[in-house]
């Protein structure tokens, strides 16, 4: 789908830009959490916001592979990803709280740094146990806010009004952990970790099942 089909915002273009050149550094620090959490996915896979479609590297070939992605600027980056991968799969336009995938069809949804950036967290997460079939897993590694008291926690909130315009709505400083905690899953698994990382070093990952 081209860019010119949707309406392009300065702070999609900066995101765009960041994830192309800037991000690839931070993606080889996240790799060994990730290999871990996506190398053994099989079924239908539904991801929310892919970007440049880095993901794609860590599944199985045999997975059909459906990508959710609002920024139209990287799609021609996701295009050449899937190509690459020889996955069979799609990816559409859309957003992450209103998810054009049918009731129970997904065997597993994925989101990598994305969880930060929807507008309602909690429709986001409705959505996500929508789409899932029962025993489907929701499979997540995101950064998170720091410990309420920190310094760093002050900085994210003192640098989130303009952290969050230009990284398209980026919030340095939310716990979406909590979130995650009270979405209804019937079972969870979540760690909290660090990475070397002025602001975003704080992350989680892990797994719910619905």
């Amino acid at each position: 789908m081209s860019s010119a089909a949707h309406h392009v915002t300065f702070p999609q273009r900066i995101q765009a830009w960041i994830l192309v050149h800037a991000c690839p550094q931070h993606e080889k620090i996240v790799a060994p959490h990730k290999r871990e959490l996506l190398t053994g996915l099989r079924g239908t896979i539904l991801e929310i916001g892919p970007g440049t479609g880095v993901n794609l590297a860590y599944y199985p070939q045999d997975v059909r592979w459906i990508g959710i992605e609002p920024n139209p600027l990287l799609h021609a980056h996701l295009r050449a990803a899937l190509d690459a991968s020889r996955i069979a799969g799609e990816f559409r336009f859309g957003s992450a709280e209103s998810l054009d995938v049918p009731d129970a069809s997904c065997d597993t949804v994925v989101s990598t740094l994305v969880l930060c950036t929807v507008p309602n967290l909690a429709a986001t997460l409705r959505e996500i146990r929508r789409v899932l079939r029962p025993g489907g897993r929701f499979v997540f590694m995101e950064h998170v806010a720091a410990p309420r008291g920190t310094l760093l926690r002050g900085v994210q909130r003192l640098i989130r009004p303009a952290w969050n315009y230009f990284g398209d709505g980026c919030h340095p400083d939310r716990e979406t952990w909590k979130f995650i905690e009270s979405a209804g899953f019937s079972s969870l698994q979540l760690d909290h970790f660090r990475i070397a990382s002025p602001i975003v070093a704080p992350h989680i990952r892990g797994f719910a099942i619905k």
